[in-house]
């Protein structure tokens, strides 16, 4: 039988959506190998977040500590050891966002672990449970087996539906042991970029650009702006400076899978496709009719975007 422990995630007080994908991951690998499943919960005064992840009929154990508010991957990485001997866990899965990808490959280095990332599905029964991930940019399927004792994996929400909500789970405070000052690193600031735009993982709708805008995002912007959209870009885009890396998009960006995605001046390189192929609903701009993009849209529009877009808002305005 394994015990499952799924390390949630949470910003602010307020809980990750990749947590509760993770969460379904773990409750499928508890069905196929006859074990049960728990989360962690880290940070400080995090209460609430505990509370709408045990909502969903987990059991919660909660590491609430001054020593978590600011997030270190030392430091957490070192609760999570500590929870997953204490629980006896033999799986330990979270979501493959920024904070899985940073802190996870650290558990399974402390917990002499094998790790897979960015797992897209589980196939098998039994304690042999076998992961599919991509390789090669998502060009290749991989069907990996972790044989170690324990096993650490990451997983992708968008290819995990969140669970719905049940009778809640027991909320349990576990101790902290974390030395900050013994630690090699240390918190000093962390200087967020206030938006009024929904985070790119987490957004319905998602309007991107990329080597066709020239550097010039404000239509873009605009579109998404008038849809209460989140912005992303193409590696090139980012790449060349034009907008933020955490704007990116693609197979070592971030991977969304909104209910729309608007392209617009993406060819559709192999490795942008990997992070946005699960949108779906996926529009393509572009004046080049050859462009791979249009392979995958499910609309497509040969055009100019700096025509199309202005056309577009400005039917959107009128509309209202």
């Amino acid at each position: 039988m394994a015990e499952v422990l799924v390390v949630a995630e949470q910003g602010r007080g307020k809980l990750k959506g990749g947590s509760l994908a993770a969460l379904s991951a773990g409750r499928e690998i508890a069905g196929r190998t006859g074990g049960s499943v728990s989360a962690l919960l880290m940070g400080h005064e995090v209460g609430a977040a505990a509370s709408e992840l045990a909502a969903h009929g987990v059991a919660v154990r909660l590491a609430d500590a001054p020593s978590l508010t600011y997030y270190l991957a030392e430091s957490y990485a070192a609760v999570v050891a500590q929870q997953a001997r204490r629980s006896g866990a033999t799986w330990i899965v979270g979501a493959a966002t920024a904070f899985g990808k940073d802190l996870l490959p650290r558990v399974a280095a402390r917990l002499g672990a094998a790790a897979a990332t960015d797992v897209l599905a589980l196939v098998g029964e039994g304690p042999g449970v076998v992961l599919r991930r991509p390789m090669w940019a998502g060009a290749v399927i991989a069907e990996v087996e972790l044989t170690t004792p324990v096993k650490v994996l990451t997983v992708r929400p968008t290819e995990f539906a969140p669970p719905p909500r049940a009778t809640p789970g027991p909320i349990e405070p576990v101790p902290v042991e974390v030395d900050l000052p013994a630690l090699k690193t240390r918190f000093v600031e962390f200087d967020e970029v206030a938006s009024k735009r929904p985070e790119l993982v987490e957004a319905r709708v998602v309007v991107a650009g990329g080597r066709g805008t020239r550097g010039d995002f404000r239509e873009v912007e605009g579109l998404a702006d008038d849809l209460g959209a989140a912005v992303g870009a193409s590696r090139a885009a980012v790449d060349a400076g034009w907008v933020p890396n955490d704007w990116q998009v693609g197979q070592t960006g971030k991977v969304v899978a909104p209910e729309l995605y608007i392209a617009a001046g993406i060819s559709g390189a192999l490795q942008h496709v990997a992070g946005m192929r699960g949108a779906r609903v996926i529009v393509a701009i572009n004046k080049d009719p050859e462009a791979p993009i249009f392979q995958i849209a499910d609309f497509g529009l040969v055009a100019d975007l700096f025509k199309a877009i202005p056309e577009l808002r400005e039917k959107l305005r009128s509309s209202r």
